[in-house]
């Protein structure tokens, strides 16, 4: 029995520091590849094929983007909206400042380090307890 808890604790220790520490390291690149996003002000207006969203970027241009039915739906009736537009790309916005994706990696990382520290500990309190 001891040997058996013994492999699962030393299991979810290597596969929760290593897998943590991977998906951390995607995370970082997730975040550099997702570049900066700036606030801004945007107006929404009816066109014919939907609504769009105008602002000025941070060099003084007027950019457009349609909005996506989810995007439509969160904004509602609103007449202006704070957006989040990629700086040096024209005419990209979403509605938050954080990449879903990058979001959802990192949560995931912490967790499974999490994890693996926990296990980590245990099998040092394993190993105490039984000396």
């Amino acid at each position: 029995m001891s040997n058996a808890l013994d492999a699962v604790i030393e299991i979810f220790t290597w596969v929760g520091l290593g897998g943590g520490t991977l998906l951390a390291l995607l995370a970082v690149v997730l975040l550099l590849a997702d570049g900066t996003w700036l606030p801004a002000r945007a107006v929404v207006e009816e066109v014919d094929g939907g609504r769009v969203v105008r602002w000025f970027d941070d060099r003084g241009g007027v950019n457009e983007a349609p909005l996506s039915s989810h995007d439509d739906a969160k904004i509602g009736s609103a007449d202006m909206a704070d957006i989040f537009y990629r700086r040096g790309s024209a005419h990209r916005m979403r509605l938050t400042r954080a990449s879903p994706v990058v979001r959802f990696v990192s949560l995931l990382a912490a967790g499974i380090l999490g994890l693996g520290l926990v296990a980590f500990v245990l099998s040092i309190v394993v190993l105490f307890a039984r000396g």
